[in-house]
Order: C-alpha cells, then structure tokens, then sequence
C-alpha cells in the first residue's frame, strides 16, 4: 500500500511541477501577444470587403466552373462580359477581357454583400496611412474630393491591388 500512495504523490507533484513551469512559460508568450495587438491597432486600416477579380478567357466557361463550386451570380451581367459570384463571404469576380492578371479588391464602405458598413475608413485616409507607411501608389484617389474613389498599388509579387470605395 506504501507502493500507491508514493506513486500517487509523485503523479501529484509532476502534475504540480508541470502546472507551475507551463504558467511560467505562458506568460512570457502572453505579453508578446498583447505586444503584436498593440503593434496591429496601429495599423488597423478598414479595408472594406474583400474579393479576387479574375482576367477569365470565357465568361461562360469560368461562370459553369464557379457554380459548381458552389458559387452564385450575385451581380454583372453575362452581356457585359462581367459577374460578381458569392459563394457565403467568398465574392470572386469574373472578367472577360476587361484587364490584364487578376486583381485583388477591396471596398472600403462596403461588406461582402455591397450593403453598406456604418463605421468606415475613406479612400483618402487609407491612401495616406499607406504612402505614410512608404507604399508607392500606381494610381490614386484625388484627396481634394469626398464620396467614390479608388486607389492601387502592386505587391512585391506583382499582383495588383484595388482599393474601390463605391460612396
């Protein structure tokens, strides 16, 4: 009997031993973490809703390929040789000769379903918080202006990035 009750207090005292070094070593990680939120608020920018535009060689080829991955025709025309497709917060649009590549977009004001966000940053604030921050621009909004406007600028991988507020 003297056999389980050293077992038993040894297992007590490694579960013991474990508990007190595991909180030593947690809370080093815990303040890095609050550190990295600290560093992220600053740089917190509302980009809006987020969809990838595709350069597609057959509007009606890509719009087959995308419904059978679940995807919906939420706006464009078939006419016009464009369609935005949803599939629950996943938007991919579909462009037929309209640019080249394809182009990542975000639209500030906007969620995923273009309904209007209450609390958002303008086109312009985002445009300076990025040339602050040394992004050199391709095209920019006219921060004379309120309301629409767009921006770009290319990643270090060449893909491009709009930035399109509708209002």
């Amino acid at each position: 009997m003297t056999k389980k009750y050293v077992i038993i207090t040894g297992l007590i005292a490694a579960f013991a031993a474990g508990h007190f070094i595991n909180t030593l070593f947690a809370q080093k990680p815990l303040a890095a973490k609050a550190e990295i939120v600290k560093i992220e608020k600053q740089n917190d920018m509302k980009l809006g809703a987020f969809s990838i535009s595709l350069n597609v060689k057959d509007i009606k080829t890509s719009k087959e390929f995308y419904e059978k991955l679940g995807f919906k025709v939420f706006g464009g025309s078939m006419e016009h040789k464009y369609l935005i497709m949803k599939n629950g917060n996943a938007l991919v649009g579909l462009f037929q000769g309209m640019f080249e590549g394809n182009i990542l977009t975000f639209n500030p004001g906007w969620d995923e379903n273009a309904g209007n966000v209450e609390n958002f940053d303008d086109i312009r604030v985002i445009q300076k918080q990025l040339k602050s921050s040394g992004l050199a621009l391709t095209s920019e909004a006219d921060e004379k202006t309120t309301g629409p406007g767009s921006l770009t600028l290319t990643d270090p991988d060449g893909n491009m990035i709009l930035l399109d507020q509708h209002r």
